[in-house]
């Protein structure tokens, strides 16, 4: 992908339409008396037609291509299911066989030729669940199937399709990004269980020219909640016709500091769902994709056939792939939108991340009590308008001994998740319970912040909690705990923090810009002497521990400051602005507070 534009095959669903099979085409001797119909279900042809499969496959190498996806878009327990073969050995053993046949028909084109060698790419669907949106219109907080059975049928598809012999994967087609942090969750785990990784590429889709996926998310987010999985290639598919998609790869090829990737449509389908785009068209459309420099790989989705992709590698073949490039090294989240963090270093106060405190039983009565009531809508509203008054990231915490913590969770969170203006800024997923904080993660197809880990259990669970929390792609607030208590001190607060630091980048790999450090609020003004010094203590260990763990950002909760004032909002008030000003000019990028006030003030 550094010497030449790669080609991908084309559309499986449209080579297999012109054979023109039968229902016992798909049957064939093993499932001749299935109970269940079984013509469509094209992933089983690996099985009942594999003649038809090969010639396919051959016709896509004949034509020029590099990389030939196994037929397996369906080959998971949750798709499969519709067909009623949603058994372990049938979907082992389509993906299996699947991938035995691309690899032997990529082995056989590379053995004419070994100046180019052609590879297999084990193709994982995108299924037919989504985790982001409700199939109930009546329940908003309703999903179809849940993150951990997803993760499951992808873990066994990934796992056969590596047996089978792909050379790579290709998640493709995601039109909701949590199934496909779901897919690349499932595939770190294989990864680390198998002991070796393979390249993975990673293939979004856009539902119409808003540039959106169905769930919502614009493609620069859509970035943000998949980089942290370092995907060798990411791109577009599917959805639209060439000339649609290109300022969606230019943007892409902007963000990412990856390969990049295109397989469009055969245009636009006509009014009875076919596609008329021949291949020397498709060609001439998809020309301005190299010319621009924006990709290092194309191919063809829905329509597309080998005469496509025969005209697509003989135009790419002209030109030089685009060049990876770095990209400015910050904290990146996401919702719908894109949250690029650029701190302004010589005033932080200017680029101050609002950490909304609203949806925190600790931090709102009213909100406490719509949870306990079991009010949602309510809740949801002051989630709504605190993103109003200026919040840049929700925090939601449901920690009280009044409800059950982890059904709240997962109930709110997919609540925000179905109102497009609360969902586009990140969420703060907060717990001092981690499998509280790590449902809430399971519902979030943005890039969220979780909150938080510590020390405080020792190093071993410490680092546990923090391979999981990268693995799900979230930025992750660190308290400034460990064995021996509450860092109070500035050395203190310093001393755990570059501790935490050291393990999180050396032994975990996460990205410093991710690494937030929560050195504790503590409470001044309560008449106990040894109280005095917290607030000057807080503010000299943020200059401290952003010199010393460069990268890393510092948060807290501003509100406990002044807790002893509770009820005089004045005084509170004036506490915390003050507070801030002097923070933030030590370098403090976030805070848990009140959004409106901090706006005003």
């Amino acid at each position: 992908m550094k010497e030449r534009i790669m080609v991908i095959d084309g559309a499986m669903g449209t080579a297999v339409q012109k054979y023109k099979l039968q229902e016992e085409d798909f049957r064939g001797e093993r499932y001749k008396n299935h109970t269940h119909d079984l013509k469509g279900n094209n992933d089983i042809l690996v099985i009942t037609r594999p003649d038809v499969v090969e010639e396919i496959h051959s016709k896509y190498l004949a034509a020029g291509a590099d990389i030939i996806e196994t037929n397996t878009f369906n080959a998971t327990m949750i798709s499969q299911a519709d067909y009623e073969l949603d058994k372990k050995e049938e979907v082992y053993l389509i993906n299996k066989t699947a991938a035995q046949l691309a690899k032997k028909c990529c082995v056989a084109f590379t053995k004419k030729n070994p100046k180019k060698p052609r590879f297999a790419a084990g193709a994982v669907g995108p299924t037919n669940k989504t985790l982001s949106v409700s199939p109930s219109v009546e329940n908003p907080a309703f999903r179809g199937c849940t993150y951990d059975e997803i993760v499951e049928a992808y873990m066994e598809q990934v796992e056969a399709l590596v047996e089978g012999g792909v050379d790579m994967l290709l998640v493709e087609t995601i039109f909701d990004t949590l199934n496909a942090k779901a897919a690349m969750f499932a595939i770190d785990l294989f990864f680390e269980k198998w002991g070796k990784k393979i390249p993975v590429f990673v293939s979004g889709t856009i539902v119409d020219n808003s540039g959106r996926t169905l769930s919502g998310q614009t493609n620069e987010a859509f970035w943000n909640s998949m980089s942290h999985s370092k995907p060798i290639a990411i791109g577009l598919n599917c959805a639209l016709g060439a000339k649609d998609m290109v300022p969606y790869i230019e943007n892409l090829s902007k963000a990412a500091d990856c390969w990049v990737f295109c397989y469009p449509n055969a245009g636009l389908p006509n009014a009875m769902g076919g596609y008329d785009q021949k291949g020397p068209e498709m060609a001439e459309d998809c020309r301005v994709f190299p010319e621009m420099n924006l990709i290092n790989a194309i191919g063809g989705c829905c329509g597309t056939t080998d005469e496509h992709i025969g005209c697509l590698a003989e135009m790419v073949s002209k030109f030089k792939p685009r060049e990876k490039h770095g990209v400015k090294d910050i904290m990146r989240l996401s919702g719908l939108q894109p949250f690029n963090y650029d701190p302004d270093v010589n005033d932080y106060r200017k680029t101050f991340i609002n950490l909304g405190e609203r949806c925190n039983v600790a931090g709102s009565s009213i909100f406490k009590k719509a949870i306990v009531d079991g009010n949602y809508e309510k809740a949801l509203a002051i989630a709504l308008k605190q993103v109003e008054n200026g919040a840049h990231v929700i925090d939601v915490n449901m920690d009280d001994g009044l409800i059950d913590g982890e059904s709240a969770m997962i109930r709110f969170v997919n609540l925000m998740v179905s109102e497009p203006d609360v969902s586009k800024v990140p969420f703060m997923i907060d717990s001092s319970k981690f499998h509280v904080v790590e449902a809430g993660l399971k519902c979030s197809q943005g890039k969220c912040i979780m909150n938080s880990i510590s020390l405080k259990g020792g190093q071993e669970e410490f680092l546990k909690h923090a391979r999981t929390v990268k693995r799900h792609g979230a930025a992750v607030v660190v308290m400034a705990f460990d064995e021996e208590g509450q860092a109070a001190t500035e050395s203190e607060k310093v001393r755990i923090c570059m501790r935490a630091y050291k393990l999180l980048v050396e032994e975990v790999g996460f990205n410093p810009q991710d690494i937030i450090f929560d050195p504790n609020i503590l409470t001044i003004g309560t008449g106990m002497e040894e109280h005095n010094n917290y607030g000057v203590d807080f503010i000299n260990a943020t200059r401290e521990i952003k010199r010393l763990c460069p990268g890393s950002k510092i948060s807290g909760g501003v509100s406990n400051l002044a807790f002893s004032f509770r009820g005089n909002e004045p005084v509170r008030r004036a506490f915390h602005s003050a507070f801030l000003y002097h923070a933030c000019k030590a370098g403090m990028d976030m805070g848990i507070v009140n959004a409106a006030q901090v706006e005003e003030d």
